[in-house]
């Protein structure tokens, strides 16, 4: 159990990083730049929170995939013969990572344009679907922390 220990607290820690900063970024720090900044600073200011913030869950995955695949192996013996609360881990897991592909690969760079090109209104249309999907990947990084502690208590 020992061996176990090691990659459990990385992956508990990845999990707050990236599940904790979505929950600041949606319920504190946007509603405090709404209130607090002009819409092209606003646009500005995502922009670098973005930049800096996705290096850090870009390390919370790797870290997330290569914990939780040591785990699996350590504990379960594989996919295979995993309990169900793994496999609907594996299967949030997936999904959270191909919503913050959307919003880094197709979402940011158009958010990006449009602050260079100072076109406000375009900006300010994609950090809305992008808010959108930081909040539906919040909704599934809490989905899948309450099945984890829950299991953790059985």
């Amino acid at each position: 159990m020992v061996a176990f220990a090691l990659p459990y607290a990385l992956h508990v820690l990845a999990a707050l990083v990236w599940v904790g900063g979505m929950f600041f970024a949606w319920l504190v720090l946007r509603p405090a730049t709404v209130a607090a900044l002009e819409g092209p600073a606003r646009l500005k200011l995502w922009v670098e929170v973005f930049r800096r913030f996705f290096v850090w869950v870009w390390l919370a995955i790797a870290i997330l995939a290569i914990s939780g695949i040591g785990m699996l192996h350590m504990r379960f013996s594989g996919l295979e013969t995993a309990p169900k609360y793994v496999q609907v881990m594996i299967g949030g897991a997936i999904a959270m990572f191909a919503l913050f592909m959307r919003i880094q690969a197709l979402l940011l760079p158009e958010l990006k344009a449009a602050v260079h090109a100072e076109n406000w209104p375009a900006g300010a249309a994609v950090l809305g679907r992008i808010r959108r999907l930081v909040g539906l990947n919040l909704l599934l990084g809490l989905a899948v922390v309450a099945v984890a502690s829950s299991r953790l208590m059985t």
